[in-house]
C-alpha cells in the first residue's frame, strides 16, 4: 500500500476518534438582550441551545460549569439569549435557572427575581449543588446581570457559597445599592419619619427582591456590613456609565483586592449600552469570557451598540 493511502487512512481513523461536538456547527450568537425571549415564547420554561445538558463534561481547558445568574424580572432563557449559546461555543458547560418566580403557570412563571434575595440565593444553592454533581466539577463559575449579582453574592457570603465559586462576573452589579427614581433617598425619608415599613410593603407589593436593593437598605447594609466582596472569590465588574437602573452607576465599581472594575464606554464611547444592552453588548461579552479565562485575553470588539438592545 502507498505512503499517501496510509497517511489517508490514518487521517480517517483519527477523524473517527473525535467528539462529535468538534465538527458541530457553532450555535448562532445574536447580540440582542432580548434575544431570549423567542425561545422562551416557543419552548416555554425550557431551556436555551447549549445550556443546561445534562451530559455535558467540562474540559480540561474549561473545568469550571458557568451558572448564569439574571436579573430582576428575568429567566433562565429571556436574560441569557447572548450568553448561552456563546459560552457553549467556547466550550463551556453552561448552566441557568429562574428563581424568585411565583408559583404560577407560565408566563408568570418565567419572571424571576421576585421573591426576597434570601430565597432565591438558596434556589441558586441546590442549583449549584446540582450542577457540581451532575458534571463533577468542584466548583463553578457566576456569571450574574443586576440583581443576579445579589442574588450570587448572597449565596457565596451567606450561604456557605464561596466554597464552590471560583469567578463571578458581575454585568451591570449593584454593590451598593442603587437610589433610581431616588427611590433610595424617597425609602431613607421614610424610615427617618417612622414610615418605612408601609414604604416597604409598597414598594415591594410585587416584587420583594426591589426594595432590598435600594441605597441604604436594611438588606444592604448587612450583606455588606462585612465588605462587598468575599476574599476567596475574584470577581470582575463590567459596568455601564450611562445605566439608568443602578444609580449611581459608580455603585458597580467598588474596589477590592480581589476585584476588577471595566467600565464598558472607556476607550469606546460608541457603547451606548445601559442596564439592559449590557447584557446583549458584544463589548460586554469580551470582557466576560477573559475574565472567565485570564489566559485568553482576546481583544475586545469596539463598536456601535444600541441602548435597550444591545
Amino acid at each position: 500500500m502507498r505512503r499517501s493511502s496510509l497517511l489517508v487512512l490514518a487521517a480517517a481513523a483519527l477523524l473517527a476518534c473525535l467528539p462529535a461536538t468538534a465538527s458541530a456547527q457553532p450555535l448562532p450568537v445574536d447580540y440582542n438582550f432580548f434575544a431570549g425571549i423567542p425561545p422562551e415564547l416557543t419552548n416555554p420554561g425550557g431551556s436555551l441551545p447549549g445550556s443546561n445538558n445534562p451530559a455535558c463534561v467540562p474540559s480540561a481547558q474549561h473545568p469550571d460549569p458557568v451558572v448564569l445568574l439574571h436579573g430582576t424580572g428575568g429567566g433562565s432563557q429571556t436574560n441569557w439569549g447572548v450568553y448561552a449559546p456563546l459560552l457553549a461555543n467556547e466550550g463551556y458547560c453552561v448552566f441557568s435557572l429562574t428563581y424568585g418566580a411565583y408559583a404560577l403557570p407560565w408566563p408568570i412563571s418565567a419572571i424571576g427575581g421576585m421573591a426576597p434575595i434570601e430565597q432565591s440565593a438558596a434556589q441558586v444553592s441546590a442549583f449549584v449543588d446540582s450542577v457540581l454533581a451532575r458534571t463533577g466539577a468542584a466548583r463553578v463559575d457566576l456569571i450574574a446581570h443586576s440583581q443576579g449579582n445579589i442574588v450570587g453574592n448572597y449565596y457565596i457570603k451567606r450561604l456557605g457559597g464561596a466554597d464552590k465559586v471560583g469567578k463571578l462576573v458581575g454585568i451591570a452589579p449593584p454593590w451598593l445599592g442603587t437610589n433610581a427614581f431616588g427611590a433610595g433617598d424617597i425609602a431613607q425619608f421614610s424610615r427617618a419619619l417612622g414610615a418605612g415599613p408601609a414604604f416597604d410593603a409598597v414598594s415591594s407589593s410585587l416584587c420583594r427582591a426591589c426594595g432590598q436593593m435600594f441605597t441604604g437598605s436594611p438588606f444592604m447594609t448587612a450583606l455588606n456590613a462585612d465588605g462587598v466582596y468575599d476574599p476567596r472569590v475574584t470577581y470582575t465588574n463590567i459596568v455601564s456609565a450611562i445605566d439608568e437602573l443602578v444609580v449611581p452607576h459608580t455603585s458597580g465599581l467598588v474596589p477590592g483586592p480581589t476585584a476588577t472594575s471595566i467600565v464598558v464606554q472607556d476607550g469606546c464611547a460608541q457603547d451606548y449600552s445601559e442596564h439592559l444592552a449590557i447584557a446583549g453588548s458584544p463589548r460586554a461579552a469580551g470582557y466576560a469570557l477573559n475574565a472567565l479565562d485570564p489566559a485568553r485575553q482576546a481583544p475586545v470588539p469596539c463598536e456601535f451598540v444600541p441602548p435597550f438592545t444591545g
